[in-house]
């Protein structure tokens, strides 16, 4: 048996009309960037996560930076955030030419530690960062009462969440800004790249849009430094008709992540999420000790995996200039030594969850 890691031709075959027929109706009108699939596509996304404004920008690298854009972030600014994550939570805060601050992480869900973020506050640092890593939301109640006490902004890098829901409520009610990804890898995907910001702030919003469109209020005519963010319609129109399908396919990666972790009971660390929020599974990610040999093990057998994330941040070449060395922050080293993605999407079949737990199993 060979699984397929994503099934994002069999997703495709499946909507194909939809998808085809939104592709050509922007073919057909040749307004290929910010054209009405662009609005509309923003509107629906916004009634998705019932908050007052979404705005589509070029990929979720982009979006993190207008957050931070929005917010006014200067150099030597600091902002915390997590060190397991991928490397373009930290990139843009160092873009900026302000200082990533990491706080390490929870065993259980991967996440910033909210109980170590105080200690790393300090009068430079003007936000905190979470991401919602592999698709689950951080302590964002936790977060939140100490952005309050310390007046900081809260910016989620939510890439890898959209969806996903805190104290039953969706994740974007949560943050000053909300940021995501819609890479075709992702939960909710398009066919190239794309992103979003959402937020419940007029000012923010507004900003935002301009920041997107090089920072001009009106054609030539700029106000800010900006950038060209924008989502062409083309993804747009994609992402429209995939969006009335997202919630059963929701349901559909929780019954896969369920069946998951059913079968892989006591046999290997399997994923914890948290009473009061839901998790999109981005990944599914579970922990052994000898995962090169497990990875080949499983590749032989036609089984693909895949390491979210290898290094910590901090021991990332590109952060030196940091200073930070191995040791200081153990729960994401450790982390980063043993985790493995297993094949997760919405049209995983019982015998294909079956064909990877029997093959994972006989490896460990």
């Amino acid at each position: 048996m060979k699984i397929d890691f994503a099934k994002l031709q069999h997703q495709y075959q499946l909507y194909k009309e939809d998808i085809d027929r939104s592709i050509q109706a922007v073919l057909d009108k040749s307004n290929y960037i910010l054209g009405e699939e662009v609005s509309a596509l923003e509107i629906q996304l916004s009634e998705f996560v019932d908050i007052e404004h979404a705005i589509t920008c070029s990929n979720g690298t982009d979006a993190l930076l207008l957050a931070m854009m929005a917010i006014d972030i200067q150099p030597g600014d600091e902002i915390i955030t997590t060190p397991f994550t991928f490397i373009a939570t930290a990139e843009t805060i160092a873009f900026l030419q302000a200082k990533p601050v990491f706080v390490d992480i929870q065993a259980d869900t991967f996440n910033i530690d909210p109980a170590r973020i105080e200690a790393a506050i300090n009068e430079r640092t003007k936000a905190i960062m979470p991401v919602s890593l592999y698709g689950q939301p951080a302590d964002m109640e936790e977060i939140n009462a100490l952005a309050g006490r310390h007046d900081l902004v809260v910016i989620t890098d939510g890439a890898q969440s959209f969806g996903a829901l805190y104290q039953q409520r969706p994740e974007t009610h949560y943050a000053d800004i909300y940021t995501t990804s819609f890479f075709p890898a992702k939960p909710f995907g398009c066919y190239g790249d794309g992103g979003a910001l959402f937020t419940a702030n007029d000012q923010y919003a507004e900003k935002i849009k301009m920041m997107r469109v090089h920072g001009q209020n009106k054609r030539y005519h700029h106000r800010y430094i900006g950038m060209g963010g924008r989502m062409d319609t083309l993804q747009a129109a994609v992402l429209l008709a995939k969006l009335p399908h997202y919630e059963e396919e929701l349901q559909r990666r929780q019954a896969v992540a369920d069946r998951y972790s059913e079968l892989l009971d006591g046999s290997v660390t399997t994923p914890l999420i948290r009473d009061d929020r839901s998790c999109v599974w981005a990944q599914y990610t579970v922990r052994v000790k000898n995962r090169d040999h497990v990875q080949d093990r499983l590749k032989a057998a036609g089984i693909p995996t895949a390491v979210h994330y290898p290094m910590s941040l901090h021991q990332q070449e590109c952060f030196a200039y940091l200073g930070m060395s191995d040791g200081r922050f153990p729960v994401s080293e450790q982390a980063a030594a043993e985790v493995m993605s297993l094949p997760m999407n919405p049209f995983l079949l019982d015998e294909e969850i079956s064909y990877v737990v029997e093959n994972l199993v006989d490896t460990l």
